[in-house]
């Protein structure tokens, strides 16, 4: 199989040695190259990077690769096919999806995405409400309605479910990732003409990647295509006393997150 999986990357950064991977500098734009190859070439969005992070990243790989398959992982983030994650960051590079893994998961189904995360105590739509401002999430409904009416219950489904697949990460075969993006960059383009993001700091202005993040079920599940599920690694050590912290400040005095964990 031919399977390219970009690494979205904004600085330099140890990767894996596999030849599925193919590290990206996300926002090259204007920026110093540090050997990774740049999203600022052919067919790009780059500058959009401050707004849209890594999904710059994957309009790159939608519009410029060339493979029978193409995902999207993190410089930081990982698919992994073991069950125990080690400790130290060079050991957790060595369990990191290979070719062979990502080839035995294909042959499940077209797509793999993240197992799910599971916010237990409140929706999907809830938890963006609390931790981020809601109103590009309801402008996305809204544009919705009128251009895709067909997603529509997908996205109330936003209302029910507390459980979604995260952190734009994906592998899928070509066709369905020029119909998801297709889709996708349509809508976003559209949220981004009826929002000022002059109005939020650097941090909220960020909303289209998160944005995307709930929009990805809603078209996955609109469209029942079969996919499987695969484990996420997380590179660097992820505080999740204060994550949770700050989760449940949120719900419960509606204080907006600052900045990423």
């Amino acid at each position: 199989m031919d399977i390219k999986l970009i690494i979205a990357a904004h600085k330099k950064y140890q990767v894996p040695s596999d030849a599925i991977y193919l590290p990206l500098h996300v926002g090259a734009e204007g920026k110093e190259p540090f050997g990774f190859a740049g999203d600022n070439t052919g067919e790009n969005i780059s500058g959009k990077n401050p707004f849209y992070c890594e999904l710059t990243g994957l309009y790159w790989a939608w519009k410029n690769l060339d493979a029978d398959y193409i995902g999207l992982c993190h410089y930081r983030r990982y698919f992994t096919a073991a069950k125990k994650i080690p400790k130290t960051e060079d050991e957790k590079f060595k369990i990191v999806l290979n070719q062979e893994q990502a080839e035995n998961l294909l042959k499940k189904a077209d797509i793999v995405l993240p197992k799910k995360r599971n916010y237990y105590i409140e929706t999907i739509y809830n938890h963006y409400k609390h931790t981020m401002f809601v109103e590009p999430l309801d402008i996305c409904g809204k544009i919705i309605e009128e251009k895709y009416p067909e997603y529509c219950a997908a996205f109330e489904n936003l209302k029910h479910t507390k459980k979604m697949h995260a952190f734009n990460m994906m592998i899928m075969k070509k066709n369905y990732l020029d119909e998801y993006c297709t889709w996708l960059f349509d809508i976003l383009g559209e949220v981004e003409k009826r929002v000022d993001v002059s109005q939020y700091d650097s941090f909220h202005a960020r909303f289209f990647g998160r944005l995307s993040e709930r929009l990805l079920d809603v078209w996955l599940y609109t469209k029942n295509y079969s996919f499987t599920e695969c484990r996420v690694i997380d590179m660097q050590h992820v505080n999740w006393f204060k994550k949770g912290f700050s989760f449940l400040r949120a719900k419960i005095t509606g204080k907006k997150y600052e900045k990423s964990f």
